[in-house]
């Protein structure tokens, strides 16, 4: 079968620029009279944004059951809690590590550039304009807040629920759990469990394909919405901003993460890249570390070697729980806008940031925006209203794109990182015999994707 991205990345990627062109002239030609606004904005919502929607969603369709079944079958392969408990711990260490250094390169950068001494002259008319839309995330954001009854909550009552509602940590413990109850299961009784997982994966996968052919023009319609009604204005009024956010996430994607797959995952930077860039311009694309992942874990097992057992279970956790350049980019726009309302927070403080991005940022849904109203909650606890995630709001989407690029970049790492000490572990110990799916042995890995 053809993997899912088998898409020319070359197409894509002249969605992107394409898109980004129209929708920027059209913008320009609406300043100058040439075009009227509400042409434009029906265009947008009648047109280019219901068919990027309905790529997003398909892209989402199969995301929830390919989770699901990609961990069950990742814990069944590795076979037995000890394999489980070391791999679960080397990716959640490396999780919490790189998530804290993307998080510190992003206050270092904000205190030596201070963006939110520039950006005050257009506080008021962006969060006018912005406003609205920012209180609506918040309300949204405020019905789940975070506490105690979060981590009670990872544990499903009913799983079914979590599954509906896209919780994508209880859904994970219920895989986990599942998981690990099929490996004591007898193989004769196991074996069709693993036999409907499976073909869950496979099924997923068409239906990824499906969506990667419609993914230039998708593209194109998705970049075109954005630039259409903001053009590049916002990008001006907002530069110190979008460019500590972005020299931050590049510091993270070309220097830290390049040094970690060489020395952590024995492996050259340059080969890296290039075996992922479809992955990661897919990311860029669509920004969703979540719809992106079956086109990470085909990358993963194809192209970077990784083995399957290690790419199933390590890449759903990653897609739902590694999210290094939100939590950089969390850190610059709490610091940003507290700069620009005035709150000068001390080094304690910003250490209090710093552990709030990384616990936001770990457990939040890979979707588009999703990293905004956990932002306005953060703002309160220093007296900055959460509404003033209104003033970042209209270069979101652009910033989104380049912090979810730097997600998925993290996630495969992260996958090079783990499969590397399995193999070392492998050739000290000599060829490990495939996993038995049951209690007893005689029972044979599920056969590969074709």
């Amino acid at each position: 079968m053809s993997s899912p991205a088998s898409v020319p990345h070359t197409r894509i990627l002249l969605g992107l620029v394409l898109g980004a062109a129209a929708g920027c002239g059209v913008n320009a030609l609406v300043g100058e009279g040439l075009v009227p606004a509400g042409a434009v904005e029906k265009m947008v919502k009648y047109v280019t944004k219901p068919v990027g929607d309905v790529f997003l969603n398909l892209l989402f369709f199969p995301i929830i059951p390919l989770v699901f079944a990609s961990l069950v079958l990742g814990v069944t392969r590795l076979g037995g809690s000890a394999d489980v408990g070391r791999t679960g711990a080397k990716t959640l260490a490396y999780f919490l590590v790189t998530t804290a250094c993307a998080a510190a390169i992003g206050l270092t950068l904000v205190n030596l550039i201070e963006p939110g001494r520039h950006a005050r002259d257009q506080k008021d008319g962006l969060m006018a304009q912005f406003g609205a839309e920012a209180q609506g995330r918040l309300d949204t954001a405020k019905k789940k807040e975070f506490g105690v009854q979060t981590f009670v909550d990872v544990v499903p009552a009913n799983p079914l629920k979590a599954l509906v509602e896209k919780d994508m940590l209880a859904i994970i413990c219920a895989a986990i759990l599942v998981g690990f109850a099929i490996t004591r299961l007898d193989p004769a009784t196991a074996r069709p469990l693993v036999d409907v997982l499976e073909g869950t994966n496979r099924v997923a996968e068409v239906v990824i394909r499906w969506a990667m052919a419609l993914a230039p023009y998708a593209v194109f319609c998705l970049i075109f919405s954005t630039t259409a009604l903001f053009g590049y204005k916002l990008l001006v009024a907002l530069g110190a901003f979008v460019l500590t956010v972005l020299g931050g996430l590049a510091i993270h994607q070309f220097v830290l993460l390049p040094v970690l797959v060489r020395t952590l995952g024995g492996m050259s930077p340059l080969e890296f890249f290039r075996k992922a860039q479809g992955t990661i311009l897919t990311a860029f694309s669509t920004s969703s570390s979540s719809a992106t992942l079956p086109v990470a874990i085909r990358c993963a097992e194809d192209e970077l070697g990784v083995p399957k057992e290690v790419s199933n279970f390590v890449l759903p956790l990653s897609a739902s729980m590694n999210h290094n350049g939100t939590a950089l980019f969390e850190a610059v726009t709490v610091l940003f806008l507290c700069q620009v309302f005035g709150v000068n927070l001390a080094l304690d403080q910003q250490l209090v940031v710093l552990v709030l991005c990384i616990l936001t940022a770990t457990g939040m849904a890979g979707v588009p925006g999703g990293s905004l109203p956990l932002i306005g909650l953060i703002l309160v606890q220093f007296d900055v209203p959460a509404g003033a995630i209104a003033v970042v709001l209209g270069v979101d989407r652009i910033l989104d794109m380049c912090r979810t690029a730097v997600n998925v970049t993290a996630d495969l790492t992260t996958a090079v990182f783990v499969a590397r000490g399995r193999v070392a572990r492998e050739s000290v110990r000599g060829p490990a015999p495939p996993a038995p799916v049951g209690r007893h042995s005689g029972t044979s890995d599920p056969a590969p994707h074709s």
